[in-house]
């Protein structure tokens, strides 16, 4: 077994897992607003964005292009950061649904904004470093 041959499979088994947290995240907020008494929040209602398009769909380019896995590092502040994000819209959501605000439910998306563009940059930095010039 190659060192390729066991990233792809990570990659697949990371990407079935954001695919299950989206399915479980479309299905809390459709519960969620079922029981809501005909309040919704888009918030809410497209959490499950979040693990699909920011989870899944990268780590199943991985998977089908078979480009460099990212390291343990940024792949954890990038889970960080797609979690932030899911979670940060979860409670605004439920926030507008219950018909409040809080002030502090903007740092979900400033932290959350924050890990994935740390992870994305912790991720690409050594390959860019690691080109050598031409000449």
């Amino acid at each position: 077994m190659s060192i390729s041959d066991t990233n792809n499979r990570q990659a697949i088994k990371v990407t079935l897992v954001y695919l299950i947290i989206s399915c479980f995240c479309a299905l809390f907020g459709a519960v969620y607003e079922l029981f809501s008494h005909e309040v919704y929040s888009f918030y809410m209602i497209y959490a499950f964005a979040f693990p699909l398009v920011g989870g899944a769909l990268p780590f199943a380019m991985y998977a089908l292009t078979g480009a460099k896995y990212p390291d343990a590092i940024a792949r954890n502040l990038y889970h960080a950061g797609i979690a932030t994000l899911t979670v940060g819209s979860i409670v605004r959501g439920i926030l507008e649904i219950y018909g409040t605000t809080n002030a502090l439910s903007r740092f979900y998306w400033i932290a959350g904004v924050g890990f994935v563009l740390l992870g994305v940059a912790v991720g690409f930095l050594p390959r860019v470093l690691s080109r050598k010039p031409k000449g």
